[in-house]
């Protein structure tokens, strides 16, 4: 067994805390990876507090990993010690399913074996990238191109290919006006994106001193989503628009926006139900979807992608001595845009 270190809440009220714990040995299809930055996903927040009701303790979050490969298995031929790499928020599924089948693991219909909060198929648990190793099946590991800076990488395994992921699927491109709703740690990736995919994008926010961020970032407008008669001016405007806010807010008022056949795509994960009104939905054939990260192949296809485009998160780098603090930030929205564990903080 390997000898890992990282940080662990015991319970829901508990503080993340130094904890000591072991990581399988590899086997012949297995990559262990020294892990040199994790990202601080709001979901860490929401599991770590019990918000969604599945929470499993001792609890070591992080599923946004980068680092440089340890050792390799016999049979791993993708990968070599020192290469850089990254592992996100799958470790498992049962590849044999029609969706594991089809590249699109994060549906695998057995569940998938997330980096942490779960246990492996063998029921032992997971835990995630606040520590300094992980070892992982080589399937579920991702190559990383040495141009970006890994740091700002790491926000890509979650946040980034969750809005990579339905861009893709409903086709945004250019011809397309796009709105992302908040501009956080998923939209400000939502919103490059989209940029890049060559859609007309709007931002929406109720903090307009992020308007210029968005503005460098692609957007080609910014609306205060409270200003009434700003929202009412762009009803049956939009084909799609990308919803990433995590607290609760009324999704009625962007299905309004939809032209025929819009969508509005939720990616953030509010912990209360939203009442959705049918007349929200039935003019102009409106849909309310949401998606979930994407699968192995799509995720190193937005790995390449970012690497091609120089497109990476605006993170902030904090060490573990600050992780209450930025816990606390994220909830408050203040963050620009994605906290980063620089993991050497560990060993110090």
């Amino acid at each position: 067994m390997i000898q890992a270190n990282g940080y662990a809440a015991q319970n829901e009220t508990s503080p993340l805390a130094p904890f000591s714990f072991e990581r399988r040995d590899p086997g012949p299809q297995d990559v262990v990876v020294d892990i040199d930055f994790c990202g601080i996903c709001h979901s860490d927040i929401h599991q770590v507090r019990g918000e969604w009701g599945n929470s499993k303790y001792p609890m070591v979050p992080g599923h946004e990993i980068v680092g440089k490969v340890a050792a390799v298995g016999s049979e791993v031929k993708r990968f070599k010690v020192g290469d850089p790499a990254a592992v996100g928020v799958i470790v498992d599924t049962c590849r044999e399913c029609e969706n594991c089948k089809a590249g699109e693991e994060q549906y695998c219909e057995k569940g998938t074996v997330e980096t942490y909060n779960s246990k492996e198929y063998n029921g032992t648990p997971t835990f995630g990238g606040y520590s300094n190793v992980i070892v992982t099946d080589q399937r579920y590991v991702h190559t990383i191109s040495p141009k970006l800076d890994p740091a700002a990488v790491a926000p890509l395994l979650c946040a980034g290919i969750t809005t990579y992921s339905p861009l893709k699927h409903w086709k945004v491109g250019p011809g397309q006006k796009v709105g992302v709703v908040g501009l956080g740690g998923l939209g400000h990736l939502g919103l490059k994106f989209a940029h890049s995919f060559g859609a007309k994008v709007v931002l929406f926010t109720t903090s307009m001193s992020k308007a210029e961020d968005a503005k460098r970032m692609g957007a080609d407008d910014v609306v205060n989503s409270k200003d009434e008669q700003a929202m009412a001016a762009l009803k049956n405007s939009f084909d799609f628009i990308l919803d990433t806010v995590s607290a609760p807010h009324d999704m009625n008022t962007y299905l309004g926006l939809l032209k025929r056949d819009g969508v509005v795509c939720q990616v953030g994960a509010p912990d209360k139900p939203a009442p959705v009104a049918a007349f929200s939905l039935i003019p102009n054939r409106r849909s309310l979807a949401g998606s979930a990260i994407g699968g192995m192949p799509q995720t190193q296809e937005m790995l390449d992608y970012c690497a091609e485009h120089g497109i990476v998160s605006e993170i902030e780098l904090v060490g573990v001595d600050k992780l209450a603090e930025a816990y606390d930030r994220v909830v408050k929205s203040d963050v620009k845009y994605r906290f980063v564990i620089d993991m050497k903080t560990l060993k110090q």
